[in-house]
């Protein structure tokens, strides 16, 4: 199920490289808050769709124009072959998608409440997480434009793409913890994070995302957007710093919402497009997300 070579690359088209994690989404809408001791009785059937943020974001990608790559692994099981014809179907190259044999591929357990919301639990496969000598060789010979890597990645495996990469701009994403510095920020040509993630880095939270935007920049990369959820999102490179608005909409589910954001802004970074109209582009494009 893992093609030995790379599809033709579609003339004109950028390619953006995503390395991290797929997995399963099985998604429930529920009327409210769970009551411990109780059932709660989903308002509708649960779905099951690929998913995972590095998944997410290449096919944001793809839709967006780019030629994705995406560079991570799954379990060689039904819901491993589900993922891969997702990505075929949606003409993400699947050269570096690996599946791993007798391993079991993650999934995410989403709980959406009426008002969109989500609460999302994750299990991960240990043996689907890529390793540093994995991103070596994916790596090798990729021509892309732009790289993204999350970066709660195993620290060898981030380390190897910040090593390895070969792309004009390498873009950083996912940090649930207080612990990262400048060591892993300093190379990033753009961070992103939302604004719970800036709060976990900076140790405290600034009601103004712009303000945490400025802030994280200090930090190393040289540019840094935060995502603020139907406020926008918010950037800070050495151009300028401003906030583009998202508008009003009525939202039906905010899961994979950042994924499409972030997608798209790499595409469009792929395309040469300042850092103002690629962000611009990743609000519309995370607004109508929402809204379906």
């Amino acid at each position: 199920m893992n093609p030995s070579s790379d599809p033709a690359q579609v003339p004109g088209r950028p390619r953006v490289a995503v390395v991290g994690r797929s997995n399963i989404d099985i998604t429930v809408r529920i009327p409210g808050p769970p009551v411990p001791g109780r059932t709660t009785f989903a308002s509708s059937p649960a779905t099951t769709t690929a998913g995972g943020k590095s998944l997410n974001q290449a096919l944001a990608a793809s839709r967006a124009g780019a030629h994705a790559t995406l560079i991570a692994n799954a379990g060689d099981d039904y819901w491993g072959t589900f993922l891969y014809q997702t990505l075929i179907d949606a003409a993400v190259d699947v050269s570096r998608f690996h599946l791993v044999p007798s391993a079991l591929t993650g999934i995410a357990l989403i709980e959406v409440d009426p008002d969109g919301e989500n609460r999302i639990i994750l299990a991960r496969a240990p043996e689907t997480e890529l390793t540093g000598e994995q991103v070596r060789g994916k790596l090798a010979g990729l021509p892309a434009a732009v790289v993204v890597t999350q970066l709660d990645l195993q620290p060898d495996a981030v380390d190897a793409v910040v090593r390895h990469h070969r792309a004009q701009t390498l873009i950083g994403n996912l940090v649930p913890h207080p612990t990262l510095g400048s060591a892993a920020l300093g190379p990033l040509d753009l961070f992103v994070a939302n604004e719970a993630e800036a709060a976990a880095i900076l140790g405290r939270h600034h009601d103004d995302p712009i303000a945490a935007a400025r802030e994280l920049r200090t930090l190393g990369p040289r540019a840094v957007v935060v995502t603020a959820g139907p406020r926008g999102a918010a950037y800070s490179d050495a151009h300028d710093t401003a906030l583009i608005p998202a508008p009003h909409v009525n939202v039906t589910n905010t899961s994979g919402a950042g994924d499409t954001f972030l997608g798209t802004v790499a595409a469009r970074l792929a395309y040469q497009l300042p850092l103002s109209h690629a962000v611009a582009d990743g609000v519309a494009a995370a607004t109508t997300f929402v809204q379906q």
